[in-house]
């Protein structure tokens, strides 16, 4: 991987160092509200062969790029990779969402579980990557990814997504024991899967915790943050002399901010219920913030979506370590010209805050 990068201002800006802008990208960026995306989708058949396909997943990742100026590409894949590569069948329902055959209801599910063996059931990932960072070309930096350990968890039990987390949080008050066995060994699969990625060539990688925010405080604490600890701790941080910076982002997580900071990421991805200005004041120099637009925003007509932007860029203020991103991932019904309309947003106003002087 001897390219260099031609705009490292995403990585640098994780890094809390200066750059001439707030860089950009956009959570699920690379799915179904580019039309480029859907036919795409529609000639692998489904969207699971296409997650298992390195060129198709390589050809998607890169699409957004072609629209847009991002300042980032992130991996396309699914975060239930890893529990399908423990055997339990994910499938998707047409309409329905992500669904698995086998969940992980009791004592027996529990003990059949181990970390999968990356390089032969997730070779098809770690293979993506190494096409993607390959087809860059040192254009920007690449993102590899996971679903935390707890959030995984809800879907292994749940068996789908959830409105009331019933089951899983059933196990949670009823058998900690088995929520504990069932979260490490996860845990010890995400770390060996984002190291899989970042010796592919994955430059950054995030945790999204997407369901940590359904938890109480104590619980959280227990049952998530623990163990997304547990992966910030066993993550290979450097490559070649390169930092590889981590970001975690807990939906909802803004309430237990400070106790993110201090499990060892380089930055915290934000939702858009807390203001940027309050995060910054909370943590300091200590981490990056990545966030925080409300998504629903790019329904809303381009000049609305520039002055929203503002905010957010006001909000954070001068100076560095912003990341700008949506607060969850761009919606299926986004029309590309209103994500067009926030990345040159982003890229117009931001230089003002990152000048010297008055």
């Amino acid at each position: 991987m001897t390219i260099a990068l031609q705009n490292d201002t995403f990585l640098r800006a994780l890094l809390r160092q200066p750059t001439d802008y707030t860089p950009v990208w956009m959570m699920r960026q690379a799915g179904r509200y580019l039309p480029e995306y859907n036919a795409t989708r529609k000639q692998a058949g489904s969207f699971l062969k296409l997650c298992k396909t390195p060129s198709a997943a390589t050809e998607v990742t890169l699409q957004p790029l072609e629209r847009f100026p991002l300042d980032a590409a992130i991996l396309f894949s699914d975060i239930l990779t890893i529990p399908d590569a423990m055997g339990l069948g994910l499938y998707f329902a047409e309409g329905e969402g992500p669904k698995f055959e086998r969940p992980v209801r009791d004592e027996a599910a529990v003990a059949k579980l181990v970390v999968p063996d990356i390089g032969a059931e997730l070779k098809y990932v770690t293979d993506a990557v190494a096409q993607i960072r390959t087809a860059l070309k040192g254009r920007v930096p690449l993102i590899g990814f996971s679903g935390s350990p707890w959030t995984l968890a809800c879907y292994m039990v749940e068996g789908q997504g959830s409105d009331d987390y019933r089951l899983v949080k059933t196990m949670m008050y009823q058998r900690p024991d088995l929520m504990h066995r069932m979260l490490d060994v996860t845990a010890r699969a995400v770390i060996a899967y984002l190291n899989a990625q970042i010796e592919a060539g994955a430059q950054a990688v995030m945790v999204f915790d997407s369901w940590g925010g359904v938890l109480s405080a104590g619980a959280y604490r227990e049952f998530s943050l623990r163990y997304l600890e547990q992966v910030m701790a066993g993550l290979k941080r450097e490559v070649d002399g390169k930092r590889v910076p981590a970001i975690v982002f807990t939906k909802g997580g803004g309430l237990w901010l400070e106790d993110i900071v201090a499990i060892g990421c380089d930055a915290v991805g934000l939702d858009w219920t807390i203001e940027m200005s309050e995060a910054r004041r909370r943590v300091g120099d200590k981490v990056a913030l990545q966030g925080n637009l409300d998504p629903n925003v790019l329904f809303a007509q381009p000049e609305t979506i520039r002055a929203e932007t503002a905010k957010v860029l006001a909000s954070y203020g001068r100076g560095h370590g912003h990341i700008f991103n949506l607060g969850h991932g761009i919606s299926q019904f986004t029309p590309p010209d209103h994500a067009a309309a926030l990345v040159a947003a982003v890229h117009e106003l931001s230089p003002a805050y990152h000048r010297e002087g008055p």
